[in-house]
């Protein structure tokens, strides 16, 4: 039996597990926050009915009705959790804030549960390692239900030069819930279309180089890609140790903060995260609406589209009007950091997936980049229909981490994105934040050209510097989400998403989905006839 045929019999049967949560008596779920289900569960509802309503709506919604292919697999296991956390609350024993609270995890974070984790890949379709990577077991150590595994853009969008995001091999492509002939970037799409489409409470993303903080500035959400080193990378399929992370993503920053909490601590296979427990704390307690007052911020001001300028400059007003202090900050000029970024991730890629896929199960019969590379060749119907593997191919040839020119390129990236970079800027502006348009506006999918972006990205110097980045919505523009960022220098990860709370709190500007077939850009495209 197929995996979708397995994955439609399982959730009718939920359905059916779930009476009588009819259209009457089900839970609602949409646009319900972490702490509403909390609410729900102290007055009784049960998790396993909440679950059975996820499922449900991902049923009526993910392969169906707006078609948004942001679920991959459904966890078959997921009622059962979702039982268990009901038992423990009716005797007393709950876990944790997040107990009975079903979440989604990118389909390149190893869960435990009977289901693959391919990074989009078929290559990896025999996955299934049975293994929890840590930063899903301390979710799991809260009580949290998986609810399944989110699609994403194939091995985290680093196979070709010419992808189209958001589009894997095995999940097919994630459509934006805001317009669905949009993109939901990646190559975190799948988990902020189902957090924007209320498939679940949050879910897991990774980033590498804006995988969190673009899906999440373009479905409308938060998402946080904190300082490297504060959560576990182990079980995760990798492109790089010096960039990746795991971060939260959902619909506002309490329920983003809420799952950070849960997520920090250290790992000993992951040799970064040697002093995360220093770290590890609930940060919703810092969380409060005047948290701007008399916060120094340096304002980045690049280049942007006139539609997008207006709403950037009206929402720096906001942050005004909560008692920020704004400093204009110029961008300055890196020379040679793309580029080194380019060369550091291609050397880690190889090194780093060929130790990854070293630990697979003897099923996965990939387990090398080459090996993962001639599979594609041989299967470029299904793996390579509208781009290649330019990437692969040029990471295959690289010589290794021990590499003269690798290890001076790293020190170089970091130098420029964090010491001449982040925190020049801050110095400069005698500030403890900046803020910038996270991006532009979501783009048109293009299975024939991949993708075009256009506008600002602020996502290249944190990602790089290893340093916090959080996206929170400021609403849509031209019927499109768009982002605005707030990042700090190392280990600033409490400070900015205080900043980011107490601006949600002035601005209320995120806006739910509506399922368009395009971007509701207002009247004037009939003409006046």
């Amino acid at each position: 039996m197929s995996r979708s045929i397995r994955v439609t019999a399982f959730i009718a049967s939920t359905i059916t597990l779930a009476a009588p949560a009819t259209a009457q008596t089900a839970p609602q779920v949409e646009e319900r926050s972490i702490t509403d289900l909390q609410a729900a569960l102290g007055r009784g509802t049960s998790s396993a009915a909440i679950t059975a309503a996820y499922l449900a709506r991902i049923a009526a919604m993910d392969r169906t009705g707006p078609t948004l292919r942001a679920v991959i697999a459904t966890n078959p296991d997921a009622l059962d959790q979702a039982r268990a956390s009901d038992a423990r609350r009716k005797s007393g024993t709950a876990l944790g804030p997040l107990d009975g609270i079903p979440l989604l995890i990118k389909d390149n974070i190893e869960t435990r549960d009977p289901i693959a984790t391919t990074a989009g890949s078929l290559a990896l379709k025999n996955n299934v390692t049975r293994r929890d990577a840590p930063v899903v077991a301390r979710l799991r150590a809260q009580g949290a239900v998986i609810l399944g595994k989110t699609n994403l853009s194939e091995w985290a969008n680093i196979r070709s030069t010419a992808s189209m995001s958001g589009w894997s091999a095995v999940g097919g492509l994630v459509r934006n819930p805001y317009a669905l002939d949009r993109t939901a970037c990646g190559s975190s799409s799948g988990s902020g279309a189902a957090v924007a489409a209320s498939f679940a409470a949050a879910a897991l993303g990774t980033e590498t180089d804006g995988s969190v903080v673009c899906p999440a500035a373009m479905n409308g959400l938060v998402g946080f890609k904190p300082t490297i080193g504060l959560v576990s990378r182990t079980h995760v399929v990798p492109i790089s140790h010096s960039q990746d992370t795991p971060g939260p993503m959902a619909r506002s920053v309490r329920d983003a903060a809420i799952l950070f909490s849960a997520m920090v601590g250290a790992d000993p296979a992951d040799p970064a995260t040697k002093d995360a427990a220093r770290y590890a704390s609930d940060y919703t307690k810092g969380l409060s609406a005047g948290a701007l007052r008399g916060v120094r911020i340096g304002v980045l001001r690049p280049e942007m589209s006139a539609a997008l300028k207006a709403t950037y400059d009206a929402q720096l007003l906001v942050l005004k009007r909560a008692g920020a202090v704004l400093v204009d900050v110029e961008q300055r000029k890196l020379e040679g950091l793309g580029e080194a970024e380019f060369e550091v991730l291609k050397t880690e890629l190889k090194a780093d997936l060929n130790a990854y896929l070293a630990t697979t199960p003897a099923a996965v019969t990939t387990r090398t980049l080459d090996q993962v590379i001639a599979f594609n060749a041989a299967n470029a119907t299904t793996e390579m229909p509208f781009f290649g593997q330019e990437i692969f191919d040029m990471a295959a040839t690289t010589r290794g981490l021990a590499d003269a020119e690798y290890l001076g390129l790293r020190a170089k990236s970091r130098r420029l994105a964090g010491a001449e970079g982040i925190d020049a800027m801050l110095k400069t502006a005698k500030a403890t934040l900046l803020v910038a348009p996270t991006y532009g506006l979501p783009w048109l999918s293009d299975s024939v050209s991949g993708d075009h972006a256009e506008g600002p990205s602020a996502s290249t110097l944190p990602a790089v510097a290893g340093y916090p980045h959080l996206t929170v919505p400021m609403g849509l523009v031209k019927g499109l989400p768009v982002g605005l960022s707030f990042i700090a220098t190392a280990y600033g990860d409490e400070r900015v998403l205080a900043a980011g709370y107490a601006y949600e709190q002035a601005s209320k500007a995120r806006v739910a989905p509506r399922y368009l077939p395009a971007a509701d850009v207002g009247p004037g495209l009939e003409g006046a006839r």
